[in-house]
């Protein structure tokens, strides 16, 4: 009988874990901290996009990087 309860116990909290991981939550309301942080990763994927551009391009003259370097540090 002892195992039994145990094993119902067990079988219960396994099931509770498994809906709370799947349980996808969502925002009620979109705050100035996640406008901010959206904002920011928004700038970091370009600045990303550039600096692979730059890292990449095999044509690329010293003159044309500094200004890009340049570009970016303005941004910042």
């Amino acid at each position: 009988m002892v195992v039994a309860i145990v094993l119902i116990v067990t079988v219960g909290r396994v099931l509770q874990a498994r809906q709370r991981a799947t349980r996808i939550i969502q925002p009620a309301e979109d705050t100035p901290e996640a406008a901010r942080l959206r904002e920011e990763v928004r700038a970091l994927k370009e600045r990303i996009a550039v600096l692979e551009r730059l890292a990449t391009d095999d044509n690329s003259n010293s003159a044309r990087l500094d200004r890009e370097i340049e570009r970016l540090r303005d941004r910042s």
